[in-house]
């Protein structure tokens, strides 16, 4: 992987394939608030890096809600991942 890249994504098994499902399982109770959340890259690091959409954006729950949240279940269904950060983008 490149600095700053994701990984290939060809086939049901890459990385965009499984993370795509894993947000798909967090993206309703986002969205049920009037949230959601978008992937923006990858890093070297093992660093996903999320922007908050919608009214995540102001919300005071938000640090625990991806902390919590979104983030226990990408580091459950992603093994490269070690770490995920929302930023803006």
């Amino acid at each position: 992987m490149n600095s700053g890249d994701t990984p290939a994504d060809s086939g049901e098994g890459s990385f965009n394939s499984r993370l795509e499902r894993s947000l798909e399982k967090i993206r309703p109770y986002l969205q049920a608030d009037g949230g959601d959340v978008k992937f923006l890259r990858m890093k070297d690091n093992g660093t996903l890096e999320l922007q908050w959409l919608g009214t995540c954006l102001y919300c005071p729950m938000s640090v625990m809600t991806l902390r919590a949240g979104v983030e226990r279940v990408l580091l459950n269904d992603l093994p490269e991942v070690k770490r995920v950060e929302a930023v803006s983008g």
